[in-house]
């Protein structure tokens, strides 16, 4: 992989396009990448990673944590695009993370969803070629095309050195963590994981079995109730081998105890049925007799309640034949009764109409109040012009005072519409100096603001320091306190053990045994042991001084460690607050105070700025309403112009109309009231007429109806129509006396058919039955069957529910023997991988013993650097030996070739262990590429460690650095180191600036700025 161009736009701190020449670096091999903390050396590396892998390395990449540059103009969208050659395939990878951007349309920001862009070089046609806009397509692409993850290509190509000089000085479980990410050992941890969790899977499917018989058993047990058996318990636990055979052998036992119990309960439910039956049938029998005795006496009983009741229905049976007889003369009575009606309402009607008229027409006949009606008729006819000319008269009326109304509303409106248009100039000129000031408001505003966040980090570095001074003097305290612990333990450490050395004569005496041989001078005879003192000291003090000794040594240097990291803190803090050339430290009370008034005035900048909205928009507000007022002043006039013109018309119409009116309305007051006066008349005339002919048909129609009755009661054979009405009974009545007569005759037929029943008459002349001594003596012989039938059904349960769970459970053991197999098996591999069986000697998990192997490769390319960065003093060595309780596999060495001896790497001096971690890095730099399927890396960053290397190992650093260029390498170093500038002449700069940073690209003296 080689990189060719990087361009960088509002991204971290460049706030405008960037462009890194990677071609021109690469031609010197080596370049450097410098510029001062916090300019963006790292952010040139986190946009490299970024265009490869969509995302950055470290805490960048946290939630809430932005890409895009503080310094970028609105407007500007952040991008990174990177052009480099994999393979042999030229790419150009172009993307924009997540950011906001100003709306199209109206105010406000909205957000932009990601983009990404990959092209590739066509050298035939030298054009680029879109290849996709997927973000997950292009993420595989890319991955496959490099073969590492973002994690290895971090720890690969960009060189931490901070990372392996912790890994030199970690224990083996630190660095496996590190090995595990870059080498990708999941699938390994994955095996071991999973076999521990086939085992766990197993050991609970083994307690589970175990756990299911158990349960069958506890149940047998029940089913079993009052058996032998039951009070036998079944011996065993879940995990227990042998709980399977005491299971079986209980079941067996106890199936025979119930098949036996329920022989016997057959037997006894046998003869409980007989006697039942037995039972049931003399019960009948005394049942019926009882009927037939208890029928015949009702029978007689009924037989003389209907002789009292005959003369009762000989009434009833005469009412309903004469009420039969008057029936055929309702339809004449209802006749005459709807004619006697119809003439009473006729002749009151007549009465209200003649009240109604003059003396002169109340007795007139219907005749003539038709003429009389059809004259008016006439006469209101002809009132019909004069009408229409009065309602015409009152709409005039109505639009002369609708004009008088718009008139006077005009007037106002003109009135009201000059008196604000005279005051239109200043209030623009007002509304215009308040635009204005609200906008220089804004300006002001982002000048504090620029000012405030500095000033704001400078008092919090400020605090920091002043803390952190604190906490370093403390953390000295605490230093020197341990000190002076480690060494007093040190000290009582080397007492205890030189007094047991001391004693040790009598402590290997106490261990002798007559006729063993001694552990010294192997002789069997011991003639005169060595005996303790009271000053003699046991291993088990000497350890535990040594223990204490070992806590005081680590309290020290964890807070040597603390003291460090305080001092480093506050250092920091230090230069983050001196920003002036002074140098001096400004006091906290000095900068809250700057802060606070910067606060203030931005505080009243940004409130004065937020109203240019509003100030806007009342201005706007206020133009529109003089534009609108202006317009509503020439309509108003107009509107004025045209009144003048109808209301002319109007009048001259209005003259005509009164001469017609005068006509039309003779006497009256007006035509309406002569027209309704008319009305009301003709209606009196229509209702009389029309009363006198109802009248009239009304009496010849009840003349008629009595003749009709007259006749019909005649017929029926009643003298008078009154007697037929009295014959008359209604429905309901009739109903009643049907049914009353109905009821009697069926009464008697069913008292005749109960006295001719066959035996009824035999069973009255027997002696009374008793039916309760048979019900008693059923009843007793019922319990016993219900009680033989629920021993029966007991005993068969019991048998069947046994018989049941016994195949279960033979079952669950057949079953449960595989998989007690299989539990062996998987718990005999899962220990192997996790390293705490036997067989494993090495007490090495699967995961470790991999990555053993990869450290091994490690060292081994390592070592071919750091021999000629040490001049040939050092060579890296894997080991696997155990540590003290803890697994091997992970251990690291280096070995010393001025003295032979092998040491642990953490005793390395500070020089030593830079170049002996670069020697690391490029070493696992080879071997990952390898693993990564070859992929050649043509580019590699090294970042900072330099600053701890003397001039000497400085150049065979470099001379190490320069000879990868026979790979065709190129190598950038990221670094502080000033003595670099001078000994590597391809240099990219990153300038930080108050607009954001910028990058130069210098080789040989020239400076190009990017």
């Amino acid at each position: 992989m080689r990189l060719h161009r990087l361009e960088i736009t509002a991204f971290g701190p460049f706030g405008t396009t960037q462009t890194v020449d990677f071609d021109t670096l690469s031609a010197a091999g080596l370049f450097l990448l410098h510029g001062p903390t916090g300019a963006g050396k790292t952010s040139v590396l986190d946009a490299v990673c970024f265009a490869l892998y969509g995302s950055v390395p470290g805490v960048r990449q946290s939630p809430g944590t932005s890409l895009r540059s503080d310094h970028a103009p609105v407007g500007t969208s952040t991008e990174v695009i990177l052009e480099l050659t994999v393979g042999d395939r030229r790419l150009e990878i172009t993307r924009r993370p997540a950011q906001q951007r100003p709306k199209k349309r109206g105010g406000g920001f909205t957000t932009e969803k990601a983009q990404t862009w990959l092209r590739e070089y066509d050298p035939a046609t030298a054009t680029w070629a879109g290849l996709s806009r997927s973000h997950q397509e292009i993420g595989e692409e890319i991955t496959q095309l490099l073969g590492m993850s973002r994690e290895q290509f971090c720890q690969v190509v960009l060189l931490p050195q901070g990372d392996f000089a912790k890994f030199l000085r970690a224990d083996a479980e630190a660095r496996g963590k590190l090995l595990g990410r870059l080498f990708d050992t999941r699938r390994f941890a994955a095996v071991e994981e999973r076999l521990a969790d086939l085992r766990r899977a197993a050991e609970q499917q083994v307690r589970d079995g175990d756990e299911r018989l158990l349960t069958l058993a506890h149940r047998m047990t029940q089913a079993a109730g009052g058996l032998d058996a039951a009070r036998t318990p079944v011996e065993g636990r879940p995990g227990d081998p042998g709980l399977a055979e005491s299971v079986l052998t209980w079941a067996a036992v106890a199936r025979t105890e119930a098949r036996e119990a329920l022989d016997i309960a057959g037997v006894r439910f046998e003869a409980a049925e007989r006697g039942q039956v037995s039972a049931r049938a003399a019960l009948d029998a005394e049942k019926e007799l009882a009927d037939r005795q208890a029928r015949h006496a009702d029978a007689l009983r009924r037989r003389e309640q209907l002789t009292a009741r005959t003369p009762e229905r000989d009434r009833h049976q005469a009412a309903l034949d004469r009420s039969l007889k008057a029936e055929r003369v309702a339809p004449a009575l209802g006749l005459r009764t709807d004619a006697e009606r119809e003439h009473a309402t006729a002749q009151a009607a007549r009465e209200r109409s003649r009240a109604l008229l003059p003396p002169d027409l109340a007795d007139q006949g219907a005749e003539h109040l038709s003429a009389l009606e059809h004259r008016l008729r006439g006469e209101l006819g002809g009132l019909d012009a004069a009408r229409r000319a009065e309602r015409r008269a009152a709409a005039l009326a109505e639009e002369r005072r609708a004009l008088e109304r718009e008139a006077r509303a005009d007037e106002g409106a003109l009135q009201d519409a000059a008196g604000w248009l005279a005051d239109w100039e200043p209030r623009r000129t007002a509304l215009a100096e308040r635009v204005q000031a609200a906008t220089d408001a804004a300006t002001r505003a982002e000048h504090l603001a620029g000012r405030l966040e500095p000033a704001r980090r400078r008092l919090a570095a400020a605090r920091r320091r002043d803390t952190l001074e604190r906490d370093t003097e403390a953390a000295e305290a605490r230093l020197t306190e341990a000190r002076e612990l480690r060494n007093t333990a040190h000290e009582t450490w080397l007492d205890v053990k030189s007094r047991r050395l001391q004693g040790i004569a009598a402590e290997l005496a106490a261990t002798l045994t007559e006729g063993d041989a001694c552990q010294v001078c192997g002789s069997t005879a011991h003639p005169a042991p060595a005996r303790t003192t009271a000053d003699h000291v046991d291993r088990a003090t000497e350890d535990a001084a040594y223990a204490a000794y070992t806590r005081a040594d680590e309290a020290r240097t964890a807070a040597e460690r603390q003291r460090d990291l305080d001092r480093a803190a506050w250092s920091a803090a230090r230069t983050e607050v001196r920003c002036d050339e002074t140098g001096a430290d400004p006091v906290v009370g000095e900068l809250a105070r700057e802060v606070e008034e910067l606060t203030r005035l931005h505080g009243e900048a940004h409130a004065l700025a937020g109203q240019t909205h509003s100030a806007r928009e009342a201005l706007a507000r206020a133009e529109r309403e003089y534009e609108g007022r202006v317009a509503a002043q020439r309509e108003a006039e107009r509107r004025a112009a045209a009144r003048t013109s109808r209301r002319e018309a109007l009048e001259g119409e209005q003259a005509t109309l009164d001469e017609e009116l005068v006509r039309g309305r003779g006497e009256f007051g007006s035509v309406a009231e002569h027209a309704t006066r008319l009305e009301r008349k003709i209606a009196f005339l229509v209702e009389a007429a029309r009363a006198v002919r109802a009248a009239e048909e009304a009496a010849q129609r009840l003349k008629e109806a009595d003749d009709r009755l007259a006749d019909a009661a005649y017929r029926a054979g009643f003298a008078t129509p009154a007697e037929a009405r009295g014959a008359l009974v209604g429905e309901a009545e009739r109903r009643d006396l049907q049914r009353r007569v109905d009821a009697w005759q069926a009464e008697a037929a069913a008292v005749a058919d109960r006295l001719a029943e066959p035996g009824t008459a035999a069973a009255a002349a027997l002696p009374p039955a008793d039916p309760a001594t048979a019900d008693a003596a059923h009843t007793a012989a019922e319990r016993r069957l219900r009680q033989a039938a629920s021993d029966l059904a007991a005993a068969r349960d019991r048998a069947t529910g046994l018989t049941g769970l016994s195949r279960q459970a033979g079952t669950e053991v057949h079953r449960l023997g595989p998989v007690r197999e299989e539990y062996d098996r998987v718990a005999r591999l899962a220990a192997l991988t996790a390293g705490t069986s036997a067989e494993n000697e090495r007490r090495m998990r699967l995961e470790s013993y991999v990555l053993a192997a990869r450290l091994e490769q490690v060292a081994a390319a390592a070592t071919a650097r750091l021999q000629r960065m040490s001049s040939g003093r050092y060579t890296l060595v894997h080991s696997d030996a155990r540590s003290g309780g803890k697994r091997a596999g992970l251990g690291l060495h280096v070995v010393d070739a001025w003295t032979g001896n092998e040491r642990d790497t953490a005793t390395l001096s500070g020089g030593e262990t830079f170049f002996a971690s670069l020697a690391l890095a490029l070493g696992l730099a080879d071997v990952v590429t390898d693993e990564a399927g070859g992929v050649r890396l043509d580019t590699l960053f090294i970042d900072e460690g330099f600053g701890s290397l003397d001039e000497q190992t400085l150049d065979e650093v470099l001379d190490v650095l320069d000879s990868l260029r026979e790979r065709d390498r190129s190598v950038g170093i990221v670094s502080h180191v000033g003595d670099l500038r001078r000994r590597v002449p391809a240099q990219l700069e990153v300038v930080k600036a108050r607009h954001g940073s910028a990058v130069r690209l210098r080789t040989g003296g020239d400076a190009l700025s990017g």
